[in-house]
């Protein structure tokens, strides 16, 4: 049996517990239909969170910005997960598997597999009033999912997409990578401004295979043998300017609104940018299996099975004990897998908008 656990802030019912208060010490995850839910991808908005289950896409919190589909008044429970309705009526959109799921603060974005089981159906639905929608300038909401119609190209299929507060970028089997959205500091390319519909990003000298997005910059990586990667956008906090010259044998990647993180292969995981609230590492970590980055915080699984947490953590995110709301220069435990029956583990981690999420399974 799976099981999601979850802490933070609350106060729109994001983390699915069944009411509305921030927690600080992990809660059982609710649904409404199918309580052993193994979730493989959590992304969250300001206000609600998407999760991503063999397929199947759920979300809970805030429903009014369109961005948790179709709902109405009398089914829909704000504070549990439930399967998001995509359009009005029985069609294959509700039917076919999502591969990729992003959100941005008032929006969702989607990839779903085609007849071929190639994922090349980019869907959007919630408010996008910078273009985060990528349906064009006339099309800034809506509950219904909407095609985003001619992308990627012809014989292109989707291999990564993120997204923060106002923008999104899409990284393609050619590695070629599209932004919409907020680009007003560069962060989806040339020219600077408003994108409302999936943009080439030029200039790339190398084939990206993943990419994160900051508040106001995208952090793009080749493969992890060739070391090749680029920031673009703002350089507040650094982000662009303290950047290492390349980025090898990495693990995994991961951006808060203001910092960037690297997971290596054998365990460390090093950062830059900003840190007034203690969001870059700790010294002394232990080995790392897995890091998840939110918006001003990091949730990481070491080796042993213990879930550390750092960062800003004033909604409860990083666990209870904190200094001014940070846990700045130290990490909490906020989950281990030595408490936990035999022949379960703690299988994956993530970090939302000051939420933090804990998967166990059997």
């Amino acid at each position: 049996m799976a099981t999601i656990f979850a802490i933070g802030s609350n106060g729109s019912g994001q983390l699915g517990i069944g009411h509305k208060e921030d927690v600080s010490v992990p809660k059982q995850v609710l649904f409404k239909d199918d309580p052993t839910i193994s979730a493989n991808q959590v992304r969250a908005g300001g206000n609600h969170t998407l999760l991503l289950s063999s397929g199947k896409l759920y979300c809970s919190g805030d429903p009014s910005s369109g961005a948790c589909g179709l709902v109405s008044g009398s089914d829909y429970i704000d504070s549990q997960f439930q399967e998001i309705r995509l359009i009005s009526e029985e069609s294959s959109v509700q039917k076919s598997s999502t591969r990729f799921c992003a959100a941005s603060w008032e929006a969702s974005i989607i990839v779903q597999e085609d007849e071929n089981g190639r994922a090349t159906k980019v869907y959007s639905f919630g408010v996008g009033n910078k273009g985060e929608l990528g349906q064009g300038e006339l099309l800034f909401r809506s509950s219904k999912a909407e095609r985003i119609e001619n992308f990627p190209p012809e014989g292109l299929e989707v291999v990564d997409l993120a997204a923060s507060v106002s923008h999104v970028v899409a990284v393609l089997t050619n590695g070629d990578v599209y932004g919409w959205g907020s680009g007003r500091k560069g962060q989806i390319g040339q020219p600077e401004g408003i994108v409302y519909r999936p943009r080439k990003i030029a200039g790339l000298d190398f084939k990206v295979v993943k990419a994160v997005c900051g508040r106001e910059f995208t952090y793009l990586v080749g493969e992890p043998d060739q070391g090749k990667h680029v920031v673009l956008g703002s350089d507040k906090w650094g982000v662009r300017s303290a950047a290492p010259p390349t980025m090898t044998n990495w693990k995994d990647i991961g951006a808060s609104w203001g910092s960037i993180f690297g997971l290596g292969n054998d365990g460390k995981l090093f950062s830059w940018g900003r840190n007034d609230h203690g969001q870059l590492c700790p010294p002394d970590l232990p080995a790392l299996a897995l890091v998840a980055v939110g918006s001003e915080h990091t949730v990481a699984l070491t080796t042993d099975g213990k879930v550390l947490a750092w960062g800003w953590g004033e909604h409860g995110n990083c666990g209870p004990n904190t200094t001014d709301g940070n846990v700045k220069g130290r990490w909490n435990v906020i989950a281990s897998s030595q408490y936990l029956p035999p022949g379960s583990k703690i299988s994956g981690i993530g970090a939302g908008c000051a939420t933090s999420w804990i998967f166990i399974s059997d």
